[in-house]
């Protein structure tokens, strides 16, 4: 995106967690469907394949609820500080439209 409308729009600082929001929403779905599949499975090769996939995503998941706390994007221990930061983005959204 120009910078001049990253910046005009607030967008230049969205991204990021825009992305990893995005990101750590598609994990979880992840984990869920891996733990769905692994209810669902019969054979123990395809079950035991399904548990190191689900491994996978939740060590990512992991990973990236990490980057979101340390870049203070997500405040899981801090739900006041949580909904400010949500509530920031809502209203930046709102004004991208409102533009």
């Amino acid at each position: 995106m120009n910078a001049i409308i990253e910046g005009l729009t607030g967008m230049d600082k969205m991204n990021d967690q825009a992305i990893a929001t995005d990101f750590l929403i598609a994990a979880k779905t992840g984990i869920k469907n891996y733990a769905l599949a692994i209810s669902e499975t019969a054979t123990p090769e395809v079950r035991e394949m399904l548990r190191r996939h689900l491994d996978t995503a939740i060590a990512t998941h992991e990973k990236i609820t990490n980057y979101m706390m340390n870049n203070g994007y997500y405040h899981a221990y801090n739900p006041q500080e949580q909904f400010r930061v949500d509530m920031q983005v809502t209203d930046t959204t709102l004004n991208l439209v409102s533009k």
